[in-house]
């Protein structure tokens, strides 16, 4: 089964806007009428001067922040310490949040200043860390920029429109019996068939975990929220009908639609940031893939060398 990013442009558009105020403003009261017989005092224009407006400074990622024992705290590193920190920081008010980033960077920069003034820079450990940070920090910035950059609003839109666009504005009471090959996925559609009982047969036959609890029961479905092979089959049955073994990534499914009843579909806006990560993630795995066929990797322990291919094997 499965589940289910545009930068804002107002400040860079305020400061272009305010600019043109500026010299509309500005243009009409220098303009003088020359005449040849007029005097030589200057001409006084009655219009009042304009008011003066000041175009906002937008901060860099070298603005500095705060300089602690005269070292500068920038944007850049604030926003590095937000990279960081992301998984803590979910419940901090946003009004709170940049003093707290400022508050973890003035508490690194002491801690490191310390570190520095015992000679730590220099030990084997520390150039060993460095080493580590340098491959992680290289590791983000190429997952930023070469997949995050795919991840664009049309791709979002591409998305959201393949899962939703044809999906009915319906959900489904399902039972479902799950199962490794499909000759046993006909033997249970034929005991189905015979009048056997749903939920006994799911109990005891059935490979998805849930079923000894539930009978199979999986409640409301909606198509938009199982894989597509069970989704596509679930949908074309009529209540109190039973599918034909159905071939999914899981295995062999056998499914009843117990009922139907209306619902309404996500909007694009409701469910942009789970596309967004889905997307992310599907050209995260790509990526990966492309970059282990391509290279050669060597793990002397034949246990180990299975154990890890299994955790880098396609999810």
């Amino acid at each position: 089964m499965t589940s289910l990013i545009s930068p804002a442009k107002l400040p860079a558009l305020l400061k272009i806007l305010l600019v043109i105020a500026l010299l509309l403003g500005f243009a009409g009261p220098f303009a003088m009428a020359q005449d040849s017989s007029s005097s030589s005092e200057p001409a006084v224009s009655s219009e009042a001067p304009p008011e003066e407006v000041t175009v906002p400074v937008l901060p860099t990622p070298d603005t500095v922040v705060a300089t602690v024992n005269g070292e500068a705290i920038t944007e850049a590193q604030l926003s590095f310490v937000q990279e960081d920190l992301a998984s803590q920081l979910s419940q901090i008010p946003p009004e709170a949040l940049r003093s707290v980033l400022l508050a973890q960077m003035i508490n690194l920069k002491l801690m490191a200043g310390a570190g520095r003034a015992a000679g730590m820079e220099d030990t084997d450990t520390f150039k060993r860390r460095i080493a580590y940070l340098v491959e992680r920090s290289l590791s983000r910035a190429y997952a930023q920029q070469k997949i995050g950059a795919e991840v664009t609003p049309e791709a979002i839109q591409a998305e959201y429109d393949a899962l939703f666009g044809s999906a009915p504005n319906e959900e489904l009471h399902v039972l479902h019996i799950l199962v490794s090959t499909e000759d046993d996925a006909k033997a249970i559609k034929a005991s189905l068939d015979a009048g056997g009982d749903f939920a006994a047969l799911a109990k005891e036959k059935s490979i998805d975990p849930s079923a000894k609890q539930n009978g199979g029961d999986l409640g409301f479905i909606q198509y938009w929220g199982v894989v597509k092979p069970f989704g596509d089959a679930a949908f074309a049955l009529k209540d109190g009908e039973t599918s034909a073994p159905v071939q999914s990534e899981y295995g062999w499914h056998v499914i009843r639609v117990v009922e139907r009843r209306p619902t309404t579909k996500p909007t694009l806006a409701e469910t942009q940031a789970q596309l967004g990560q889905k997307l992310y993630n599907e050209k995260y795995q790509a990526e990966f893939d492309a970059l282990k066929n391509a290279a050669t990797i060597d793990i002397p322990d034949p246990t180990l060398k299975a154990q890890v291919e299994a955790q880098l094997a396609p999810q």
